[in-house]
């Protein structure tokens, strides 16, 4: 890291290192980890990095890793521990002949780099808005100050059709939990104080994923945005709320229809029927 510039290629990743930071570019070719392509690039400041690392690798490789502080990257707080190795964004696998060189950068870094305690802030930026993704019961989006549920009445339960399609401005959370969805019940619930915990499928508060639906290079990095923009909602909530988009009336007559079938299976009471009904249709 002698001059600024100066890159590392390896399998999937390229790293680029500055006088403060290492800009990562990321393949987007087929064999590269869907989360790593979808990151595109990230820069990492060096206050960030609270260590560097350089081991053996399988089959006659060498990995390169940084370490981040704790509370520097969204997107690492978001996966709290749940990333497969492969899909780490902090590693980079190099040729077992390369070891020499990356030694080099690995002293470099080293002796540029701070303290290792917990960061008081992000110092890594959050994938950008606006971002959107399909779970196994629901679209979710953000727009960078809401987080908005549309129910897929196919997947939906019960409980959340009565309780309506959700917007949940950043100003009302205080956290976003992001279980997997390559483990058992994954799902991406929005956090809101001492709310009681129930099931995910249960929570309008919360989506939840199934096979297909819910991918980690789609959810990961849309929870991460919206954990950044909690931790920052100060400066969020300063930003003017967009106007909410009028329905499509054949989306609003399909839910209707649906409604109605669980009133006819007596999962909604007539009261409630009468009330939603006439939500839907006041967004037309």
């Amino acid at each position: 890291m002698s001059r600024m510039g100066d890159v590392l290629a390896g399998f999937h990743a390229a790293w680029e290192f500055e006088s403060d930071s290492v800009l990562i570019r990321y393949e987007r070719g087929m064999r590269t980890p869907k989360l790593l392509a979808a990151l595109g690039e990230r820069r990492i400041p060096l206050a960030a990095i609270a260590g560097v690392t350089l081991e053996p690798g399988k089959r006659g490789t060498v990995v390169l890793r940084v370490e981040p502080r704790s509370g520097a990257d969204p997107l690492i707080e978001a996966a709290a521990g749940q990333l497969k190795e492969a899909s780490d964004p902090y590693r980079l696998v190099l040729p077992a002949e390369r070891e020499v060189l990356a030694e080099y950068y690995a002293d470099e870094l080293r002796a540029r780099l701070g303290g290792s305690d917990p960061a008081e802030r992000f110092l890594v930026d959050a994938p950008d808005a606006p971002l959107s993704f399909k779970a196994y019961d629901a679209k979710a989006s953000f727009d960078g100050r809401t987080v908005r549920f549309r129910w897929f009445w196919t997947g939906a339960s019960s409980a959340k059709w009565k309780a309506g399609d959700q917007s949940f401005p950043v100003s009302g959370l205080s956290g976003v939990e992001w279980r997997s969805p390559e483990v058992f019940e994954g799902h991406l619930r929005l956090l809101r104080g001492e709310d009681a915990p129930v099931q995910a499928d249960q929570d309008p508060a919360a989506v939840v994923f199934g096979l297909g639906y819910g991918a980690v290079h789609e959810s990961l990095p849309f929870a991460a945005a919206v954990l950044a923009a909690v931790r920052s909602r100060g400066a969020v909530a300063a930003v003017p709320a967009a106007t909410a988009p009028r329905r499509d009336p054949a989306d609003v007559a399909e839910r209707i229809r649906h409604l109605g079938e669980l009133h006819r299976a007596g999962l909604v009471t007539d009261e409630e029927f009468s009330a939603k009904k006439a939500e839907l249709l006041s967004e037309l």
